[in-house]
């Protein structure tokens, strides 16, 4: 099993949700939330549509777009994949949300995980990765990524095989306040 920046980022909010959903196959149902539903319908309209603006914006001289990546630990697809003229890579992710004046950490978190994925399947170097806020007028954001971010993810990765491979039981995660609206809450035990 490959894993999926998803994946990375659900152990990263608590290691548990890995150990209900991937172990026990408890599905959390996230098909039935409206703006997961409509961020991927808008992903599909976006690719579509012609951004060279915001690519020039960044100083791009080379694009991928819609790039599926994968390598021995994680998959992801990369809804575009610019070439810099510093010869680095960088990621560009659309977000169906609203700039409000900084980047959550699952958004980074993906941008790592493309940043490593760009890495090994271009030999490219990835310094920095970017965000479009589609509900505040495609507001372009820059995301630096260094070599300790993109760690941080495979470290995670790692784990995660761990708690799959051997049917491990982890640690909750240490913010109980995550557990408030938590899809596994009456499951989980303390």
């Amino acid at each position: 099993m490959t894993l999926t920046p998803s994946h990375i980022i659900e152990y990263l909010y608590c290691p548990r949700f890995t150990y209900f959903e991937y172990v026990l196959a408890i599905p959390q149902y996230e098909e039935k939330n409206y703006k997961v539903m409509r961020g991927r319908e808008l992903h599909d309209l976006k690719l579509e549509q012609n951004k060279d603006y915001l690519r020039r914006r960044i100083g791009a001289v080379g694009k991928y777009i819609d790039q599926y990546l994968t390598n021995d630990l994680i998959r992801g697809r990369v809804d575009e994949v610019l070439e810099l003229a510093d010869g680095t890579m960088t990621p560009l992710d659309y977000k169906f949300a609203e700039y409000k004046d900084r980047v959550y950490e699952t958004y980074q978190t993906q941008l790592y995980c493309y940043a490593w994925l760009i890495e090994e399947n271009f030999g490219k170097k990835v310094e920095k990765g970017y965000l479009v806020y589609t509900r505040s007028r495609n507001k372009l954001v820059e995301v630096p990524i260094s070599e300790e971010n993109i760690q941080s993810v495979k470290e995670a990765a790692k784990a995660i095989e761990h708690i799959i491979g051997n049917n491990f039981y982890p640690k909750a995660t240490k913010y109980k306040a995550r557990c408030v609206e938590c899809t596994y809450r009456n499951l989980c035990i303390r």
